[in-house]
Order: C-alpha cells, then sequence, then structure tokens
C-alpha cells in the first residue's frame, strides 16, 4: 500500500555523518532514498521522505558540472554532502547534493519527498492542501521546504537549518529508470525512487 504521512514524524531523524555518505552520485542518489531532508525556519520546522532522486555523475553532459566549476555551479565541486540549489527556468529552485570529493563536479537532485514535519507550513508556502502535491517534483520540493539561493552551499552533514537525516522507517523496493526532462545522455538510468510511492514524480507509469 502507498506510504502514508501526518504532521509529526514517528521518531527524530539522526544527522548524517559525511562518512556515511557515498563517494558517487550513483551510488549517492541509491542511498538517499529513504532518508530525510530537515529544514529549521523561524516559521517552523519542516521535513519529509526522500522519495525519488537522480544522479548527474562525473562527465555527465546532462549535469551543471559538465562546463567546469564557475560562480555558479561552484557549490557542485565541493566535498559529498552539500546542498547546490539553482534557479531553473527561471522559474523555481532546485536542490540538489554534491556528490564526490572536492574539486569533483557531480550531484545528486534531490526530485521528491514524502512530507512527514510542517505539512500546514508546506500548505501554506505551496497555495494547496492536496498532500500528495506538496513536494512532488523538484520544484513544488524546493518551495514546500522554502529552499533558495541563500541556502547554496551549506553543509548537510554539520549543524545547520538545512541538513540530512537517517531514515525514520524502512524503504521500500527502490526503482531505477531514465531521468526525467532532459535530453542529453537521456538514455542513462540514473533515476531511484521508492516503488508505489505517491508522492513520486512523474507519470504513475514512472511510480511502479
Amino acid at each position: 500500500m502507498p506510504a502514508t504521512s501526518s504532521d509529526a514524524a514517528p521518531t527524530g531523524p539522526r544527522r548524517l555523518r559525511r562518512s556515511e555518505l557515498p563517494r558517487d552520485a550513483r551510488e549517492l542518489a541509491s542511498y538517499l532514498v529513504g532518508k530525510t531532508l530537515v529544514h529549521e525556519t523561524a516559521q517552523g520546522r519542516t521535513s519529509g521522505r526522500i522519495v525519488e532522486t537522480e544522479a548527474y555523475v562525473v562527465g555527465d553532459a546532462a549535469g551543471h558540472a559538465f562546463v567546469g566549476e564557475t560562480a555558479r555551479n561552484r557549490s557542485l565541486f565541493l566535498e559529498r554532502g552539500h546542498a547546490y540549489v539553482y534557479f531553473s527556468y527561471g522559474v523555481h529552485w532546485c536542490f540538489n547534493v554534491s556528490a564526490e570529493t572536492a574539486h569533483v563536479g557531480a550531484g545528486v537532485l534531490v526530485r521528491a519527498l514524502e512530507p512527514l514535519e510542517g505539512i500546514e507550513l508546506m500548505r501554506a508556502r505551496r497555495g494547496t492542501d492536496r498532500l500528495v502535491d506538496l513536494a512532488r517534483g523538484p520544484g513544488r520540493l524546493a518551495a514546500a521546504m522554502g529552499i533558495d539561493r541563500r541556502l547554496d552551499g551549506v553543509d548537510l552533514c554539520r549543524d545547520g537549518p538545512l541538513w540530512l537525516g537517517t531514515s525514520q522507517r524502512p524503504v521500500g523496493r527502490i526503482g531505477r529508470s531514465v531521468r526525467i526532462g532532459i535530453t542529453k545522455e537521456a538514455q542513462r538510468l540514473l533515476r531511484f525512487y521508492e516503488r508505489g510511492s505517491v508522492f513520486v514524480s512523474g507519470s504513475a507509469v514512472m511510480r511502479r
């Protein structure tokens, strides 16, 4: 059956240590499915289970790091476990996790969350009451979680407002597919998701 959510998480997650994160974008993308993303703000705390990710590996023509290090993508070249936040199509923010050693550019796009804490705050930020739509897709996720460029470069493994936490319940079967909405290297199976979760983005076929 699909996962369900409540305003209160069943148990509090522990902040992930950098040593627990795989030093490879593909492995990190799979590892993060089921983990917790937490943002603590003056308005309140929001958190969610990561249910969908995409890897952008070293040398990936579809990745922002492919052009080399720039002022815009510098956070992708930090050691694994840092936030890379960029504005997409002039419409919404996207949240990524750096995935390699320092000065090597690669990352994981976090595409969807199952809301756990701060659901009313997420609803206010998103302007919708539909639980499944609060953080389904990278733009919705960033809006629901209050993530913008000010969090670019934040260390997600140290004390701070935005961090990665341990799983709060066992993850379901992890599916793998091509990435969504790209044209370069589109055939690569670098999208990872919790099978059957109603919070995963894309069509129903992409959630099976």
